[in-house]
């Protein structure tokens, strides 16, 4: 019997299938960055709900200069100052940054570019979404910034389900926002990681706005998917029962009798069943499953009865082996499930810098 059904989509490809077919954007455009052009300036962003510089390292990568950042966590803002030593950081809450007195510290430098993640938990497509949660509130203090800062583009990122939250009502006004503070052309694309060489199936929503009335670029894949990245090609060269305590690469410790229930799982399937989001075994050959921090677990090793240690869910977020996280273990877990991967990062970045050059012939930097 011939099956006819087409291939059931994913929720995030639900959605991307939606915002291609009835978003007709005329000013999102989508730029080959193999080969980008150097940069005409220097430019400087502000990283707002920075964590431990995932979206930073992404962006320095590209050679743009990151001058301030804003986190509220201590563990994940000793992080970001200790490898971002030349941006002024503000650990505390946003609520009471204040952009323009912070830049007047260290010269008033020009802000090209603000970027930022509001905290997406309450957005997110796994587990309860809580249209009322405080949290998804904050991306107003995100526009407060950028209109006391008024920067050339703006860079919001953030889980797909923002996008279809209270029916739709939460895109709406952001990009109501947006528009009441002169950045009324806002494009919306989701981006998988992987198709930039992420080692990780991780979409994210990416809002991109300027103020000048041009094209909102973005990256075009540079993968297909039969292209991804496997797992192993990120972490098979870490010891598997050695610890480096010095670059992250310890894992929560596990009795024999763990490991044993973890030797039953398969790929794909969940060592608990009321808690099937988290502790899944890694598909072998395969992209990782989206990384995250559970309660000083992580996924499950795709070749070993363990879970996955802080330093290789680094690796499959991008972040080089010199990127060290302050804190404990599950600090250190908890700060890399939460970051942008830097590589993804890096290639919306090259995408904006030809529109950056453009804006410099034509603007005072």
């Amino acid at each position: 019997m011939t099956n006819n059904r087409s291939p059931k989509l994913r929720r995030y490809d639900r959605i991307q299938q939606a915002l291609e077919t009835t978003d007709r954007d005329p000013y999102k455009i989508y730029i080959d960055v193999t080969a980008p052009p150097p940069a005409a300036a220097t430019y400087n962003f502000v990283d707002l709900f920075c964590g431990a510089g995932g979206m930073t390292l992404g962006l320095r990568q590209a050679g743009l200069q990151p001058v301030a950042s804003v986190e509220i966590n201590p563990i994940a803002s000793a992080t970001h100052i200790q490898n971002f030593p030349e941006c002024h950081h503000f650990n505390g809450d946003i609520q009471l940054f204040h952009p323009l007195e912070w830049l007047a510290e260290i010269g008033t430098p020009p802000v090209h570019l603000v970027v930022g993640g509001p905290p997406c938990q309450g957005f997110s497509l796994a587990g309860k979404r809580d249209p009322k949660d405080p949290r998804n509130l904050l991306f107003r203090e995100f526009l407060r910034v950028v209109a006391e800062i008024r920067p050339w583009y703006v860079v919001m990122e953030n889980v797909p389900g923002i996008l279809t939250m209270s029916q739709g009502a939460v895109k709406a006004a952001i990009l109501e926002g947006f528009a009441a503070i002169g950045y009324d052309r806002v494009s919306i694309a989701i981006l998988e990681s992987a198709a930039y060489g992420v080692p990780q199936i991780r979409p994210r929503a990416i809002f991109i706005a300027n103020r000048f009335g041009l094209e909102n670029p973005y990256p075009q894949p540079q993968l297909s998917p039969e292209e991804y990245k496997p797992i192993e090609w990120a972490i098979d060269d870490l010891p598997p029962w050695t610890t480096i305590p010095e670059i992250n690469h310890q894992w929560t410790r596990h009795s024999p009798e763990y490991m044993q229930r973890l030797a039953t799982v398969s790929p794909g399937g969940s060592l608990y069943n009321t808690y099937a989001d988290a502790f899944k075994r890694q598909y072998p050959g395969k992209p990782s499953m989206t990384v995250k921090e559970n309660h000083g677990g992580t996924h499950i090793h795709p070749h070993l009865n363990r879970c996955l240690s802080a330093r290789e869910i680094a690796r499959l977020q991008t972040f080089p082996d010199s990127f060290i996280f302050q804190g404990s273990m599950k600090k250190a877990m908890w700060q890399i499930g939460n970051a942008v991967p830097p590589r993804l990062a890096e290639c919306i970045a090259l995408a904006l810098i030809p529109s950056l050059n453009q804006m410099a012939r034509h603007y005072c930097v």
